[in-house]
């Protein structure tokens, strides 16, 4: 695969990312078949995993620190994530000083590695001051146990406050962002993608296949539901107009898709990649064939005709269900911030 840069941080990544979410509970709970996709990907010049301490509680930490075991360690850009609540202490969540210290050692030690190529933080945290949480990463920079570090799902307001903080406090600054993207979540076109364009930052978007509705496992005569269902209802429910819309749009793009020769797979991530401020794209198989489905994925050049239809169908900086942003601030889900009298 052609190696593409990650954002300015001089790493250069493959375009698709290894995503590690579906190794262990949450998905494939079968460490040694795990480990042999982790290998395949590896094998076939993907070089870049992702994963996160909360995916099914550390245990896809584990995987894939044993997938690595025998492995270059300098050949593989590694990257995790921070933010989720690990266990009953309300203490281990969060972006505070006191747990991305104490998380990252714990990651470390999952991985069985003694740095991260990526360290980054899963959401925002509007309890903490962003400049706690850049300052306790720009020590594990200094330190040596990270090489940079990112932000996933951030609104662009906050990738830039948070540029602001680095320059005005004199810290490291975040150097990629992870967002969702896809044909049917295209929210960041609007604003989190100039941005990081704009700062030089790394983009590696998540869900690029929509958590599912793009794998070919939705559309008319087919079950249209998904493993994360019950986790995720608002974004798989199909009495919710927003659902329902997506459902009528994956059949339009499945024949976009038809028209050109690919599979629908195949054009949900060569769309994603074909946007310029995009360095790879996170993929999540959770079986060898999910893997074997999107590898060729990163060859494909989409004809102009072709992004034109999908724009017809899904306008540029459109959601079709809010929900799929990943996440909102408290000003909008919690109606007492907008109530000045019933707090």
């Amino acid at each position: 695969m052609e190696l593409h840069n990650l954002g300015r941080t001089g790493i250069k990544v493959s375009p698709l990312c290894l995503g590690a979410m579906m190794f262990g509970a949450w998905g494939n709970p079968n460490h040694d078949d795990s480990i042999r996709i982790i290998h395949r990907a590896l094998d076939a010049g993907i070089n870049f995993i992702d994963t996160a301490d909360v995916y099914s509680q550390g245990e896809s930490e584990v995987i894939v620190g044993k997938a690595l075991a025998d492995k270059d360690r300098s050949s593989v850009v590694l990257a995790t994530k921070v933010h989720a609540q690990m266990g009953d202490d309300p203490n281990a969540q969060g972006n505070s000083r006191r747990w991305i210290i104490a998380e990252c050692e714990n990651s470390l030690r999952r991985l069985g590695t003694d740095y991260l190529d990526l360290y980054q933080i899963h959401r925002p945290d509007e309890g903490v001051d962003i400049d706690e949480t850049l300052g306790a990463l720009s020590d594990l920079v200094h330190q040596g146990k990270i090489r940079a570090f990112g932000s996933s799902t951030f609104p662009a307001e906050q990738i830039v406050e948070a540029q602001w903080v680095a320059e005005k406090r004199g810290r490291e600054r975040f150097r990629t962002e992870q967002p969702p993207y896809s044909m049917l979540v295209r929210g960041i076109e609007r604003d989190v993608l100039p941005t990081c364009l704009n700062y030089g930052m790394g983009v590696i978007p998540w869900s690029p296949l929509a958590g599912g509705w793009l794998s070919g496992q939705f559309g008319a005569g087919k079950e249209n539901t998904s493993r994360r269902a019950a986790r995720l209802p608002s974004r798989y429910d199909l009495a919710l107009p927003g659902n329902q819309k997506k459902l009528e749009v994956v059949g339009e793009l499945a024949k976009v898709a038809s028209d050109a020769g690919l599979t629908l797979i195949e054009l949900a991530l060569a769309f994603v990649l074909e946007h310029p401020a995009i360095s790879a794209a996170i993929i999540g198989p959770r079986t060898m064939e999910h893997l074997e489905s999107q590898l060729g994925a990163s060859e494909i050049v989409l004809d102009k005709a072709v992004l034109d239809r999908i724009d017809e169908i899904v306008p540029p900086g459109t959601n079709l269900n809010a929900d799929d942003a990943g996440w909102m601030p408290s000003v909008l889900t919690t109606s007492n911030r907008r109530r000045r009298h019933y707090r």
